[in-house]
């Protein structure tokens, strides 16, 4: 009898995890349904990038500069299998406390340097003062600080030097903040230092949300259809400075 119920209580616990297993696979189907990943983890397939700075190691997308190979300009490894307008992109990032990257979205090829974007950004740095931030590399700068829901207006004059007097301590004056998400030291706790951090990004129209481990960290709708872009290239990026490591991975995109 005793070896019977113990048979019978195992199968009924069985049975309880499979029903209950089921329904969470089907919800993480469901959640991820559409998204595609871009990088294989083995190799540098469909990316194209200076390999001084750029590696696969141990499935992770690297990105590393060390003493005997400091930069002079930012320099990115770029997604050449399209470039995406509307869409969410996710994946994982770790990166070392003095380190500064980012993920660069509807941007452009630099002329006459190379590897380099120019366009909206993701900001990802090792001691989490810009990570989550909205910052336009070679462009308008800052967009929104962490905490921020911004609105960026069209401007009225358009010329070079209206856009020149326009940017200002790194940041672009023609931006209203018409909204907090939180003070930005309140949502640097949910940035984990030196470990793997989830990111999201939800790109869609001329608004552009920033998440880091689910939490929405900036929200920016552009209105500037003279600076702002509705498609570009994608690509991640080592910065100028000292020696530093970034890693990604799981890094996926729904169009």
């Amino acid at each position: 009898m005793r070896s019977k119920f113990k048979f019978a209580a195992v199968g009924v616990t069985l049975v309880v995890t499979q029903f209950l297993t089921i329904p969470n696979q089907a919800m993480a189907q469901k959640k991820e349904k559409g998204f595609v990943q871009i990088f294989d983890g083995k190799s540098l397939k469909g990316w194209e990038g200076d390999t001084k700075y750029w590696r696969v190691e141990n499935g992770n997308l690297v990105g590393e500069i060390t003493p005997e190979t400091l930069l002079k300009t930012n320099s990115f490894i770029i997604w050449k299998k399209g470039e995406p307008g509307d869409f969410e992109l996710k994946g994982s990032f770790k990166i070392t406390e003095k380190g500064n990257s980012g993920i660069n979205y509807r941007s452009d090829m630099v002329a006459d340097v190379p590897n380099a974007l120019r366009g909206y950004q993701a900001d990802i740095d090792g001691a989490n003062r810009y990570t989550g931030q909205n910052y336009e590399e070679r462009k308008r700068t800052t967009l929104a600080y962490r905490g921020e829901i911004v609105t960026v207006t069209e401007p009225t004059d358009k010329s070079a030097e209206a856009f020149k007097a326009n940017l200002k301590n790194n940041a672009w004056l023609g931006r209203t903040v018409t909204g907090s998400l939180g003070t930005s030291d309140e949502l640097k706790t949910k940035i984990k230092g030196e470990e793997w951090n989830e990111f999201h990004l939800v790109v869609k129209g001329n608004r552009l949300q920033h998440y880091i481990n689910g939490v929405l960290m900036s929200d920016v709708t552009d209105n500037d259809t003279v600076n702002g872009k509705s498609k570009g290239l994608l690509g991640v990026q080592v910065h100028v400075g000292p020696p530093m490591k970034v890693e990604y991975k799981d890094i996926r995109i729904k169009q």
